[in-house]
Protein backbone atom coordinates (compact mmCIF):
# COMPACT_ATOMS: atom_id res chain seq x y z
CA UNK A 1 0.00 0.00 0.00
CA UNK A 2 1.30 3.22 -0.58
CA UNK A 3 1.02 5.92 1.63
CA UNK A 4 2.84 9.11 0.17
CA UNK A 5 3.48 10.60 -3.16
CA UNK A 6 6.02 12.50 -4.71
CA UNK A 7 6.10 15.13 -7.41
CA UNK A 8 8.47 16.82 -9.70
CA UNK A 9 7.42 20.39 -10.97
CA UNK A 10 8.49 21.00 -13.69
CA UNK A 11 6.41 19.22 -16.40
CA UNK A 12 4.28 17.24 -13.53
CA UNK A 13 2.66 20.27 -11.71
CA UNK A 14 3.74 23.25 -13.94
CA UNK A 15 4.72 23.78 -17.03
CA UNK A 16 7.81 26.35 -16.64
CA UNK A 17 9.87 24.50 -19.70
CA UNK A 18 9.24 27.50 -21.83
CA UNK A 19 10.66 29.34 -19.84
CA UNK A 20 14.20 27.98 -18.97
CA UNK A 21 14.15 26.98 -22.45
CA UNK A 22 13.76 31.01 -23.42
CA UNK A 23 16.53 31.55 -20.88
CA UNK A 24 18.81 29.37 -21.96
CA UNK A 25 18.00 30.70 -25.46
CA UNK A 26 18.40 34.28 -24.86
CA UNK A 27 21.95 33.03 -23.36
CA UNK A 28 22.94 30.98 -26.52
CA UNK A 29 21.85 33.84 -28.59
CA UNK A 30 24.09 36.61 -27.04
CA UNK A 31 27.38 34.19 -27.17
CA UNK A 32 26.16 32.81 -30.79
CA UNK A 33 25.84 29.41 -29.31
CA UNK A 34 24.02 26.89 -31.29
CA UNK A 35 20.80 25.80 -29.24
CA UNK A 36 17.53 24.94 -30.62
CA UNK A 37 14.33 22.87 -28.75
CA UNK A 38 15.95 19.51 -29.53
CA UNK A 39 19.19 19.99 -27.88
CA UNK A 40 16.51 21.90 -24.98
CA UNK A 41 15.15 18.32 -24.35
CA UNK A 42 18.30 17.20 -23.00
CA UNK A 43 18.07 19.81 -19.79
CA UNK A 44 15.20 17.74 -18.34
CA UNK A 45 15.51 16.85 -15.41
CA UNK A 46 19.38 18.06 -14.93
CA UNK A 47 21.14 20.69 -12.43
CA UNK A 48 21.67 23.92 -14.06
CA UNK A 49 25.73 23.10 -14.48
CA UNK A 50 25.03 20.06 -16.38
CA UNK A 51 22.32 22.03 -18.58
CA UNK A 52 25.01 24.38 -19.35
CA UNK A 53 27.71 21.76 -19.83
CA UNK A 54 25.86 19.91 -22.68
CA UNK A 55 24.93 22.93 -24.19
CA UNK A 56 28.91 23.43 -24.40
CA UNK A 57 29.36 19.64 -25.48
CA UNK A 58 27.13 20.56 -28.18
CA UNK A 59 28.91 23.71 -29.41
CA UNK A 60 32.26 22.14 -28.74
CA UNK A 61 33.49 24.87 -26.38
CA UNK A 62 35.23 24.85 -22.86
CA UNK A 63 35.20 27.59 -20.23
CA UNK A 64 36.47 27.52 -16.81
CA UNK A 65 34.89 26.88 -13.88
CA UNK A 66 34.56 30.45 -12.75
CA UNK A 67 33.25 31.55 -16.63
CA UNK A 68 30.38 28.79 -16.56
CA UNK A 69 29.02 30.02 -13.17
CA UNK A 70 29.12 33.44 -14.40
CA UNK A 71 26.93 31.94 -17.46
CA UNK A 72 24.86 30.05 -15.60
CA UNK A 73 24.14 33.10 -12.79
CA UNK A 74 23.17 35.16 -16.13
CA UNK A 75 20.47 32.16 -17.43
CA UNK A 76 19.63 32.40 -14.12
CA UNK A 77 18.78 36.25 -14.31
CA UNK A 78 16.83 36.11 -17.12
CA UNK A 79 14.88 32.72 -15.89
CA UNK A 80 13.96 34.72 -12.63
CA UNK A 81 12.46 37.52 -14.87
CA UNK A 82 10.47 35.22 -17.19
CA UNK A 83 8.74 33.65 -14.26
CA UNK A 84 7.10 37.14 -13.27
CA UNK A 85 4.85 36.24 -15.39
CA UNK A 86 4.28 32.84 -14.36
CA UNK A 87 0.26 32.12 -13.48
CA UNK A 88 -2.10 29.87 -13.50
CA UNK A 89 -2.56 28.97 -17.41
CA UNK A 90 1.29 27.37 -17.01
CA UNK A 91 -0.39 24.66 -14.66
CA UNK A 92 -0.31 21.32 -15.79
CA UNK A 93 -4.08 20.51 -16.60
CA UNK A 94 -6.17 18.13 -13.83
CA UNK A 95 -2.10 18.20 -11.30
CA UNK A 96 -3.85 20.29 -8.45
CA UNK A 97 -7.30 19.02 -8.30
CA UNK A 98 -5.37 15.42 -8.27
CA UNK A 99 -3.12 16.37 -5.49
CA UNK A 100 -5.70 17.60 -3.22
CA UNK A 101 -7.84 14.46 -4.03
CA UNK A 102 -4.35 12.99 -2.77
CA UNK A 103 -4.44 14.96 0.54
CA UNK A 104 -8.05 14.26 1.02
CA UNK A 105 -6.86 10.24 1.44
CA UNK A 106 -4.43 11.06 4.11
CA UNK A 107 -1.27 10.31 2.23
CA UNK A 108 1.63 12.31 2.43
CA UNK A 109 2.60 14.42 -0.66
CA UNK A 110 6.43 15.73 -1.19
CA UNK A 111 7.81 17.90 -3.95
CA UNK A 112 11.28 17.22 -5.65
CA UNK A 113 12.70 19.36 -8.08
CA UNK A 114 16.22 19.68 -9.10
CA UNK A 115 15.51 23.47 -9.35
CA UNK A 116 16.83 26.02 -7.45
CA UNK A 117 13.66 28.51 -7.96
CA UNK A 118 11.48 25.52 -6.97
CA UNK A 119 10.00 27.39 -3.90
CA UNK A 120 9.52 31.04 -5.71
CA UNK A 121 7.11 28.85 -8.20
CA UNK A 122 5.17 27.18 -5.94
CA UNK A 123 4.68 30.55 -3.78
CA UNK A 124 3.61 32.37 -6.81
CA UNK A 125 1.32 30.25 -7.47
CA UNK A 126 -0.22 29.62 -4.35
CA UNK A 127 0.22 25.92 -4.04
CA UNK A 128 3.40 25.37 -1.72
CA UNK A 129 0.81 24.51 1.05
CA UNK A 130 -0.40 21.41 -0.86
CA UNK A 131 2.96 19.51 -0.21
CA UNK A 132 3.81 18.60 3.42
CA UNK A 133 7.95 18.54 2.44
CA UNK A 134 9.82 19.94 -0.22
CA UNK A 135 13.49 19.44 -1.10
CA UNK A 136 14.84 21.24 -4.24
CA UNK A 137 17.92 22.17 -6.08
CA UNK A 138 19.50 24.04 -2.75
CA UNK A 139 19.30 20.66 -0.66
CA UNK A 140 21.30 18.90 -3.00
CA UNK A 141 24.69 17.33 -3.01
CA UNK A 142 24.07 15.03 -6.32
CA UNK A 143 21.31 15.39 -8.84
CA UNK A 144 19.21 13.01 -10.88
CA UNK A 145 19.51 10.28 -11.88
CA UNK A 146 21.09 9.55 -8.53
CA UNK A 147 18.29 8.89 -5.55
CA UNK A 148 19.33 11.65 -3.08
CA UNK A 149 16.43 13.95 -3.88
CA UNK A 150 13.50 10.95 -3.36
CA UNK A 151 15.35 9.71 -0.22
CA UNK A 152 15.61 13.30 1.19
CA UNK A 153 11.32 13.49 0.48
CA UNK A 154 11.20 10.19 2.48
CA UNK A 155 12.92 11.48 4.94
CA UNK A 156 11.39 14.69 5.53
CA UNK A 157 8.02 13.13 5.49
CA UNK A 158 9.27 10.93 8.40
CA UNK A 159 11.46 8.15 7.36
CA UNK A 160 8.87 6.51 4.32
CA UNK A 161 9.48 3.45 3.47
CA UNK A 162 10.78 3.66 -0.20
CA UNK A 163 8.50 0.83 -1.34
CA UNK A 164 5.35 2.72 0.15
CA UNK A 165 6.27 5.96 -2.13
CA UNK A 166 5.19 6.73 -6.04
CA UNK A 167 7.38 9.36 -7.49
CA UNK A 168 5.78 10.73 -10.60
CA UNK A 169 8.34 12.30 -13.13
CA UNK A 170 8.33 14.04 -16.89
CA UNK A 171 12.14 13.26 -17.46
CA UNK A 172 13.99 10.20 -17.43
CA UNK A 173 16.70 11.21 -15.78
CA UNK A 174 14.39 11.63 -12.78
CA UNK A 175 12.47 8.06 -13.04
CA UNK A 176 16.06 6.11 -13.25
CA UNK A 177 16.24 8.27 -9.58
CA UNK A 178 13.29 7.19 -8.08
CA UNK A 179 13.64 3.84 -9.38
CA UNK A 180 17.25 3.69 -8.05
CA UNK A 181 15.46 4.70 -4.35
CA UNK A 182 13.30 1.75 -4.63
CA UNK A 183 10.33 3.48 -5.63
CA UNK A 184 7.69 3.34 -7.89
CA UNK A 185 7.70 5.73 -10.84
CA UNK A 186 4.94 7.17 -12.86
CA UNK A 187 6.01 8.57 -15.57
CA UNK A 188 4.55 12.07 -16.75
CA UNK A 189 4.00 12.48 -20.52
CA UNK A 190 5.82 10.84 -23.74
CA UNK A 191 5.87 7.03 -23.34
CA UNK A 192 8.36 6.95 -25.48
CA UNK A 193 10.37 9.40 -23.69
CA UNK A 194 10.19 7.57 -20.74
CA UNK A 195 10.68 3.57 -21.21
CA UNK A 196 12.03 2.72 -17.91
CA UNK A 197 9.05 4.08 -16.28
CA UNK A 198 6.15 1.81 -14.53
CA UNK A 199 3.41 3.63 -16.19
CA UNK A 200 2.87 6.51 -18.04
CA UNK A 201 -0.11 8.91 -18.37
CA UNK A 202 -0.55 12.11 -19.82
CA UNK A 203 -3.88 13.00 -18.07
CA UNK A 204 -4.23 12.43 -14.76
CA UNK A 205 -7.88 11.68 -14.93
CA UNK A 206 -6.51 8.69 -16.66
CA UNK A 207 -5.49 7.30 -12.59
CA UNK A 208 -7.96 5.35 -10.48
CA UNK A 209 -6.35 6.72 -7.23
CA UNK A 210 -7.45 4.29 -4.97
CA UNK A 211 -6.44 1.57 -6.92
CA UNK A 212 -3.02 3.19 -7.07
CA UNK A 213 -2.84 3.47 -3.51
CA UNK A 214 -3.67 -0.13 -2.72
CA UNK A 215 -1.33 -2.09 -5.47
CA UNK A 216 0.65 0.91 -6.99
CA UNK A 217 -1.02 0.83 -10.28
CA UNK A 218 -2.68 3.88 -12.07
CA UNK A 219 -5.94 1.13 -12.67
Amino acid sequence: MLTSFIFDLDGVIVFTDRYHYLGWKQLADEEGWRFDETLNHQLRGVSRMRSLEIILEHNGLRFSEEEKKAFTDRKNGYYQSLLDSIGPDDLYPGAIDFVKQVRARDVRTALGSSSRNAQRVLEALQIDALFEAVVTGHDLTRTKPDPQIFQLCAERLGGVAPAECVVFEDAESGIAAALAAGMHAVGVGDAEQLPNADQVITDYAEIDLDTLIATGRIR
